[in-house]
């Protein structure tokens, strides 16, 4: 393999980890929250790589460092190079003998692709098992020995196939599985908006399946808004089918912006949802990212920004010290967000039945809880500087803590032993 392009000075990996051993997501992403370069580590698994061409755990830690630095192509093309050499990657316990562990069936892709769950199980005692699966060759490689399962494949419309196939061999399984594959499917975008509409207390905008030549002719004038899509008007909100974290998606006031906006995204299939204002009094957007596990919510954390489309990283909750008090007073008082929305917390939970969910979420003006997404898929971390938000750790330590427990509790009930595991849930 030729000399990627990449002209930055090397740094020793030793400095951060032992770029030798499969290390996930967990310390790219912490490496990139800290303000630290990934283009160092980058070029030297690629020197390492290229002396070593045969070791696929360095071209899958390549593969991770590239979909950071966003370079998707190349990352996916070593993703492919690693996988045709191996399909099962260990992700060491860091506390060891593993008290845990836990087999990941996982698909090929971007970093959205799968459960990033090793960035809330840092510093742990579970082992995680990375078992990269096709629908062509579903189960290749031995199954290596595990205490429990997880289906760690996000609902993609490309997934779902797959996820039908895993759904026969997964109910015959020896142990226990977490979020088993016939009720990931029911947090697809399109299934969700579809299944949680007019459940009490919860508001989530239908995500309409639409085509480039029907949106076209509301472009070109020659159908209305509400004649392609009865009850549709505008503002509404666009995104190319199966797309993720904010790719492609805007909000459309017109059809001469809707033109504008088929000019620069070009797919067959769209997602049109209706618009619904959220803002605040002051102005202001505020999104929630709130875990559910094992049924029990607990928060992640609150962006608030002057755009409706709110990301964490660009909503200036790093420069804004009145934004990052705002977000410490709703996680000290989650329990008063968890009372008022109990009911349709509890309806996203058993409508999809999944062990593990990820809710971005707000409230509407009519105090309802407004769902924007579900996906077991979000990103849930623990590594934002304590001094920057001495708030979170006390509370992100409470998801750590569930998700740890979900984890022992099913295993080693199905096993009999005892899990010596933590103390009950909270949700505040």
């Amino acid at each position: 393999m030729q000399t990627l392009p990449i002209s930055h000075p090397v740094q020793a990996a030793s400095e951060h980890f032992d770029a030798t051993q499969f290390l996930g997501l967990a310390p790219f992403l912490r490496m990139s929250i800290a303000g630290d370069e990934c283009t160092d580590i980058a070029q030297e698994l690629v020197t390492r790589a290229q002396q070593n061409p045969d070791d696929a755990v360095l071209w899958m830690n390549l593969s991770t460092v590239m979909l950071c630095l966003q370079r998707t192509e190349l990352g996916l093309t070593i993703q492919n190079q690693a996988l045709a050499m191996q399909q099962v990657y260990t992700l060491n316990a860091a506390q060891r003998p593993a008290k845990l562990r836990l087999l990941m069936l996982m698909v090929p892709g971007t970093l959205s692709a799968n459960v990033p769950l090793d960035c809330l199980l840092e510093n742990s005692d579970i082992e995680l098992i990375y078992y990269y699966i096709t629908p062509e060759a579903p189960f290749e490689a031995p199954i290596p020995e595990h205490d429990l399962l997880m289906v760690g494949i996000s609902a993609t419309t490309e997934n779902l196939f797959l996820l039908q196939q895993l759904e026969s061999i997964t109910r015959q399984w020896p142990v226990p599985v977490i979020n088993a594959p016939q009720h990931i499917p029911n947090s697809e975008r399109h299934t969700a908006s579809t299944l949680l509409q007019d459940q009490p207390g919860l508001t989530i905008a239908q995500a309409h399946p639409v085509t480039f030549s029907a949106l076209s002719a509301v472009a070109e004038g020659n159908i209305s808004l509400s004649s392609a899509l009865p009850g549709s008007d505008f503002p509404v909100i666009l995104r190319p089918a199966g797309s993720h974290g904010g790719h492609g998606l805007e909000k459309v006031i017109s059809p001469e912006e809707l033109a504008g906006y088929l000019t620069r995204v070009q797919v067959e299939d769209y997602f049109l949802s209706q618009f619904i204002d959220y803002s605040n009094a002051d102005g202001q957007f505020r999104k929630y990212r709130i875990s559910l596990i094992d049924g029990v919510p607990y928060a992640c954390h609150m962006a608030i920004s002057s755009h409706w489309m709110v990301h964490y990283v660009n909503a200036f909750m790093y420069e804004d010290q009145k934004k990052r008090e705002e977000e410490a007073a709703f996680l000290n008082n989650f329990h008063e967000f968890v009372a008022r929305h109990q009911q349709a917390l509890k309806a996203i939970y058993d409508t999809t039945q999944l062990d593990y969910l990820g809710i971005d979420c707000s409230e509407s003006p009519d105090g309802s809880l407004l769902v924007f997404e579900i996906d077991p898929a979000m990103v849930v971390h623990a590594m934002d500087l304590e001094v920057m938000f001495p708030h979170k750790q006390i509370h992100m330590n409470k998801v750590k803590t569930a998700c740890r427990e979900l984890l022992l509790s099913r295993a080693f009930a199905h096993s009999g032993a005892s899990a010596d595991a933590p103390e009950g849930k909270e949700q505040s």
